[in-house]
């Protein structure tokens, strides 16, 4: 589009994109949130249903055999309509465990930003290719990152190395149902999956800049950011499951917090990245980005020693909050 149609075709092209996904959305999409469908077995309503839901449950209903409200309904009266505030993500970036989390891989992102940010400008410079070209050379990046989503399937909270620990520990697995993982070595089950694609990918990083350095065949950076795009999306992956397992009922905030941590250093690197390419080279641009990633790489293994025992101080804290404000609900009671 940008090389036949000019820039803006692209941003017509997503609006009409967004659109049509917004339409299947709406159709198709089911309601997740457990505080209104719990555990997938309660029938969402009102604006809460798709169009899906909202004829299977017409259809059932006429068929005689109506879905069972009262439970909607309860869940219904606990639900409490809050303003949204950001002081639930800067208390989860504040935490120690998420904070080393979020810091660490936030790192990891504007590296791996940076790379991708300057596919185009530098295979522009080396290979002088056309926007065209440029845009098939991220294919590679891509597909690695399809594929490790596909992959790292079997890493899930019920599978893989996580199903490992708890098989040795004796704990019973709970599908589509959040554990207390209070006196389980989650970081330990996380990290060992985390650690192996971070120390590949901080391998082949300078590898891919000194290959650029050198103006190799282009197949030679392109198989690198194949495997780059693998390495690095696969550990997003297991990241976010570690911070949805460290923070349980609040994924989307977790999620936000992470969100703001990696697109703020994020941002910054794009705006570094070829001043520093044009001042250090390719190869020791990536080389250094590479050490960055080494160098904090033991927040990790701070992570795996103290991270139960944080777990653990957080949980403790909790309660004793909550018995605070149960006895405090107490004497309010007493003087009314």
């Amino acid at each position: 589009m940008a090389q036949y149609l000019g820039w803006k075709a692209i941003f017509w092209f997503l609006a009409i994109f967004g659109g049509v996904a917004f339409i299947l959305f709406l159709i198709f999409f089911p309601e997740t949130c457990r505080k209104v469908v719990g555990d997938g077995s309660v029938p969402p309503a009102g604006y809460n249903q798709s169009l899906i839901t909202y004829l299977n449950q017409r259809k059932m209903t006429k068929a005689g055999h109506p879905p069972n409200y009262e439970e909607r309904d309860a869940l219904a009266k606990a639900r409490r309509v809050h303003f949204p505030s950001p002081l639930s993500t800067l208390r989860i970036i504040a935490e120690k465990e998420t904070a080393l989390i979020l810091f660490y891989m936030s790192l990891v992102y504007a590296g791996y930003y940076a790379i991708s940010t300057t596919i185009a400008t530098q295979f522009a410079i080396i290979y002088g290719y056309s926007d065209l070209i440029l845009g098939l050379c991220f294919i590679p990046i891509s597909v690695g990152a399809i594929l490790a989503t596909v992959t790292n399937g079997k890493w899930d909270p019920v599978d893989g190395n996580y199903s490992r620990h708890a098989k040795r520990l004796g704990m019973p697995l709970k599908k589509n149902r959040q554990q207390d993982l209070t006196n389980f070595p989650i970081e330990r089950a996380r990290l060992e999956v985390l650690l192996p694609l971070l120390y590949i990918s901080c391998v082949i990083v300078p590898i891919y800049g000194w290959v650029l350095n050198a103006k190799v065949s282009v197949a030679g950076p392109l198989v690198l950011l194949f495997f780059l795009g693998f390495g690095v999306s696969g550990l997003f992956k297991v990241v976010q499951v570690l911070l949805i397992d460290i923070t349980p009922g609040k994924p989307a905030t977790a999620t936000a917090a992470f969100n703001l941590v990696r697109c703020l250093l994020g941002a910054g690197m794009t705006a570094v990245v070829n001043p520093m390419i044009n001042a250090l080279g390719n190869g020791w641009t990536f080389t250094f980005i590479a050490l960055v990633w080494i160098v904090f790489s033991p927040m990790l293994l701070i992570l795996l020693k103290k991270g139960p025992q944080w777990r653990k101080e957080k949980k403790e804290r909790q309660e004793r909050r909550k018995e605070k404000r149960a006895a405090r609900r107490e004497r309010n009671k007493d003087k009314a």
